[in-house]
């Protein structure tokens, strides 16, 4: 089987989910893409810094010559962001040598390599957890359901409910927009006959994994194709989000590794923060 050489840029965002990422860069192997993964603040698009379009643009600019300079003629994106900045504002700025897919186009293009693999059973009725944003841009509300119907034993019901914006993190600073969203998708999911709700993005799922609370499940579609791979991919944000004690379930040893102050500061809130609805 020949190999793509490409990266894979999983953002900023992303790192609350190392289990994504590794999953992620697994099933890439598993299809023929050597995609080495990039993300943090190293690899930014630029977007936390808009505030200053100096620092914002050499982020931006540091990041496509660093791409570049990988010799990797293909650039595989998860965050929408990501993929709408290097498409609007990067590469326009600083011109690349190497053409950028989603990582939905990615996988979908090699779905006759990817189908044989998906052999253990994954018993779910899902709905997609869809938004209307980004999808003109990369029709993720058409592939993920596509890729999810390759796994045996997972049925995706049909709903016409979109959420506003690209992902939930644009409606989690408007008072009452996410909970409307939220409230929306149970409704969906009551009239569909679905026990579980499928997420895209990083964002989304974060708001997500606390409708487990309402007595369904919540999991991304990475944690169904790595299921029916047999792909290790627990998923531990959720497990901290819903704990009654989100300090108790993560554990202090690991909080030490990781920094007190910067636990206390960044995670530690929105672990504690009442759900939406």
């Amino acid at each position: 089987m020949a190999v793509d050489h490409a990266v894979f840029w999983y953002g900023c965002n992303m790192t609350r989910h190392g289990e994504v990422i590794r999953a992620t860069t697994r099933i890439l192997e598993l299809v023929g893409m050597d995609a080495a993964p990039a993300g943090g603040p190293a690899s930014c698009c630029g977007s936390p810094k808009e505030a200053s379009a100096r620092i914002s643009e050499g982020m931006a600019r540091r990041t496509v010559t660093q791409f570049n300079e990988s010799g990797r003629g293909q650039v595989v994106t998860w965050c929408p962001s990501c993929h709408m900045n290097m498409q609007d504002s990067m590469a326009p700025v600083t011109p690349t040598k190497f053409e950028t897919v989603h990582v939905t186009e990615a996988l979908w293009a090699r779905r006759d390599r990817l189908a044989p693999l998906l052999t253990q059973r994954v018993e779910a009725r899902v709905l997609l957890h869809a938004h209307h944003g980004f999808n003109g841009r990369v029709a993720v509300n058409d592939l993920v359901p596509a890729l999810l119907r390759l796994i045996p034993g997972v049925t995706v019901a049909e709903h016409p409910y979109r959420s506003p914006g690209h992902m939930c993190s644009s409606l989690a600073a408007v008072p009452g927009a996410l909970a409307d969203a939220h409230r929306a998708t149970l409704s969906a999911m009551s009239e569909t006959g679905t026990g579980t709700l499928c997420t895209i993005f990083h964002s989304c799922h974060r708001e997500a994994v606390a409708l487990e609370r309402h007595g369904i499940r919540v999991r991304n579609w990475i944690h169904l194709l790595a299921e029916s791979l047999g792909i290790e991919a627990e998923d531990e944000y959720k497990a901290w989000r819903n704990a009654a004690d989100p300090r108790a379930a993560i554990g202090e040893d690991r909080i030490l590794a990781a920094g007190e102050v910067a636990f206390a500061r960044l995670l530690e809130p929105e672990l504690r923060k009442p759900p939406a609805v």
